[in-house]
């Protein structure tokens, strides 16, 4: 069941094309990651989707709804089925573990007493497995302990698809292993769809249902990760060896 779909979709930064009729489907309950070399646009298509940035033609389809049409209130709204891991966490350095892990919650659902609020905090630490932290300062945190905490606050309210921005990026490979076990752990227990924008080869092997390649300002090649590790695409093998970066 196609339950995100990227149709024709083209965007340019000034002079800079990033996409050309992009098209790919993304079914509900996968995992799916995006590759590709540096300044390709992996990152660009989570925030299109979210409708942060407008595409310059094309579709985004969400459940039926195309996001480049909505209004500035059904967005918000939309976004509160989303959850994301930004590249580097992006905790706010003001805030305790505690309120940043709350903040969506408040944003999304004002309705909410404190009580409550606190109990789900309490449960998202405890799934990333940082039940102790919430009243640390982020600037208290490791690397990886952030990342956690970031993911913690991405699934504070219970999203449909989680959205992972470079996830493993600076980790060294204990944590790396950490958040891939999560990214996993968290489709299986809470059936999310997830989408993961990573440069790391080992990391989307392992976290991945099917994996899609962007090259050429296009979605070059989609599939499983047994199909895209056998591709006799030269692009592909070359970018799976190391041997090219920018694509």
């Amino acid at each position: 069941m196609e339950f995100i779909e990227f149709q024709n979709l083209n965007k340019a930064f000034d002079t800079k094309v990033i996409y050309t009729d992009l098209n790919l489907k993304i079914h509900k309950g996968e995992t799916i990651t995006i590759i590709g070399g540096s300044g390709t646009g992996k990152s660009v298509m989570l925030k299109l989707l979210l409708g942060l940035i407008e595409a310059d033609g094309g579709k985004i389809i969400f459940d039926d709804k195309d996001v480049t049409t909505l209004d500035r209130e059904e967005l918000i709204s939309i976004r509160g089925r989303f959850g994301m891991l930004f590249q580097g966490g992006a905790l706010f350095d003001s805030m305790t573990v505690y309120e940043n892990v709350a903040y969506p919650l408040r944003e999304h659902f004002p309705e909410y007493e404190e009580e409550k609020v606190g109990k789900i905090v309490q449960e998202k630490l405890e799934v990333v497995g940082l039940p102790d932290v919430a009243e640390m300062m982020p600037s208290d945190l490791s690397g990886g302990m952030k990342k956690r905490v970031a993911l913690a606050r991405a699934i504070a309210t219970d999203p449909e698809v989680i959205l992972y921005d470079e996830p493993t990026t600076g980790l060294d490979p204990t944590n790396t292993n950490r958040i891939n076990e999560l990214i996993i752990g968290l489709k299986k227990r809470f059936q999310v769809t997830s989408i993961v924008v990573t440069h790391d080869m080992n990391s989307a092997f392992k976290v991945s249902d099917r994996l899609a390649l962007l090259y050429n300002k296009k979605i070059e090649i989609v599939g499983s990760k047994e199909e895209i590790d056998q591709s006799t695409n030269e692009v592909v093998k070359k970018f799976i060896n190391g041997e090219i970066e920018e694509l």
